[in-house]
């Protein structure tokens, strides 16, 4: 695979960079291509003192870069999404060999990175403070933001390189450095794109800003989280695991971004345009082999469709191409380990001791030239919202179809979960439409209209409401996270009038 020699992945790599890769010398990760379950590499994971040495350079690299201007921040920013640009491709298809999602996918996660890199030049030149009026004479106010710090980023598998960039581009041209942890599931991927960045930052003297520390949990995670030195954490997982995030780090009063769990559902109206329903549905709950953050879990169908809907889902289900990831046409790959294929059978399991119906799917398939990988054959079931199983979510292609009567048991049932991240509905009544998007309507960060709950563009802010942990991370105002705002009253008179009136002395 010539890809992996042009981004500079070697057996037995470095597990840290901190501006140059470190002589690493803790245990020793192996990563497998879960399409054939084939060792591809290993990593030398860091000790906790070199995950110091990470930290400490990459705070001594935010020292400086906080003294550069925003707008010249933003033009190397701007030159880091042109190295990924150029390497789209090899990237791409590293995703593809570690992760599982199709190439497709995979150089669909890399555009995303590509995007925000340009989202964040632009932003460069838009840290806007504010300006108010002071209720004291010769007087006058104004709000505005500096850099906040180290930034500590620990990703998921599912998403190796997007989430990283979504954080890093931002941190950066707000004036801040990163310290990486990826999941132990994709190192080579978190090595790839740091190969691609790093040579741009390191021209300017500013590499320790993209630092990157693979460890275990108790050499590096834990250290993360107790760490003063960063002053927020930017988690995605589990909502388990980010509760606990979420306390630790508070505990020493830094900040979080919380990207965990979702739930998402789909409602399917009785006037819904059944030729968007189906390739939305298909992509929500089989994209990424059901392992995305906005997979389409619950589709909520008025009962007059149920039959159509049902019936129209189950003959495409049977007609994905499940595969090598690698090959063009593969529309399913694997899951990412046995763990995943085997939490997935427990769930179809424990729906039917429910009273699920299994429609389709679940069983394991062994694609030809694929007989060591993950694969699962994706699953629809019918099932009731208030069944444990579908309470909570499972990480793989499982869909369960729910009937509903009217557009408030819709509702209800869309938002009667403890995740609130990604949901849609399909309609073509603007009156349902702008109700599901109304206070009384979906309790989800992300609100859609004719479009599928999975795929989002990085000009919005990406996070959920509830369990999902209230983050927000990639477009709009997400910046704020990276910075300290300060409010500043500047007296330009030859008075000393005091707030609210006060008189104090003579």
């Amino acid at each position: 695979m010539d890809f992996l020699a042009d981004l500079g992945i070697a057996d037995q790599n470095s597990g840290a960079y901190a501006g140059e890769w470190l002589a690493t010398t803790g245990a020793s990760l192996d990563t497998f291509n879960p399409a054939t379950g084939e060792r591809i590499a290993s990593v030398t994971q860091a000790t906790a003192a070199e995950y110091d040495q990470v930290v400490d350079a990459a705070r001594e690299a935010f020292g400086r870069w906080r003294a550069i201007p925003g707008p010249a921040r933003g033009d190397i920013v701007r030159r880091v999404g042109d190295a990924l640009r150029a390497k789209k491709d090899q990237l791409g298809k590293l995703i593809a060999l570690e992760m599982g999602k199709i190439a497709q996918e995979g150089w669909g996660e890399v555009q995303e990175c590509i995007d925000i890199a340009d989202f964040a030049t632009g932003l460069s030149r838009q840290l806007y403070g504010l300006t108010m009026p002071s209720e004291r004479p010769g007087h006058s106010m104004k709000e505005q933001w500096h850099p906040l710090g180290t930034v500590g980023v620990m990703t998921a598998f599912n998403f190796p390189m997007a989430v990283w960039a979504w954080n890093s581009a931002l941190a950066w041209t707000c004036g801040d450095s990163v310290v990486w942890k990826p999941s132990p599931k994709t190192p080579l991927c978190a090595i790839g794109i740091i190969n691609v960045v790093r040579p741009v930052l390191e021209a300017e003297g500013f590499g320790a800003l993209a630092s990157l520390v693979i460890g275990s949990n108790e050499e590096v995670a834990g250290r993360m989280l107790d760490d003063e030195r960063m002053p927020l954490i930017s988690f995605t997982g589990s909502s388990e695991i980010g509760k606990y995030v979420a306390g630790k780090v508070a505990g020493r009063f830094g900040r979080t971004i919380l990207e965990c769990g979702g739930n998402n559902g789909l409602i399917v109206m009785d006037d819904a345009d059944m030729n968007m329903v189906l390739p939305a549905t298909l992509f929500g709950a089989v994209g990424t082999a059901g392992q995305r953050c906005t997979t389409t879990r619950r589709l909520l169908v008025h009962q007059d469709m149920f039959e159509e809907v049902k019936e129209r889902l189950v003959r495409a289900y049977d007609d994905i191409s499940i595969g090598n990831p690698m090959d063009e046409g593969t529309l399913c790959g694997p899951l990412i380990d046995e763990a995943a294929v085997a939490n997935m059978e427990r769930s179809i399991a424990a729906c039917k001791a429910e009273g699920g119906v299994l429609l389709r799917g679940g069983e394991r398939v062994q694609p030809e030239g694929c007989e060591g990988g993950h694969f699962v054959a994706p699953a629809i079931m019918i099932a009731r919202n208030d069944y444990k199983t579908v309470q909570s979510e499972t990480f793989a292609p499982l869909l369960y179809l729910i009937p509903f009567k009217d557009m408030d048991e819709a509702v209800a049932l869309h938002n009667g979960v403890p995740q609130g991240l990604s949901s849609a509905i399909f309609t073509t009544d603007v009156r349902k439409a702008e109700r599901f998007l109304s206070a009384i309507g979906s309790d989800c960060g992300i609100a859609n209209v004719n479009i599928g709950t999975s795929g989002a563009e990085i000009g919005g802010a990406f996070g959920g409401e509830k369990d999902t942990g209230g983050g927000r991370e990639s477009g709009s105002d997400s910046w704020k996270q990276y910075m300290r705002r300060q409010t500043c009253t500047i007296n330009w008179g030859a008075d000393l009038p005091l707030a609210q009136g006060i008189q104090f002395g003579e």
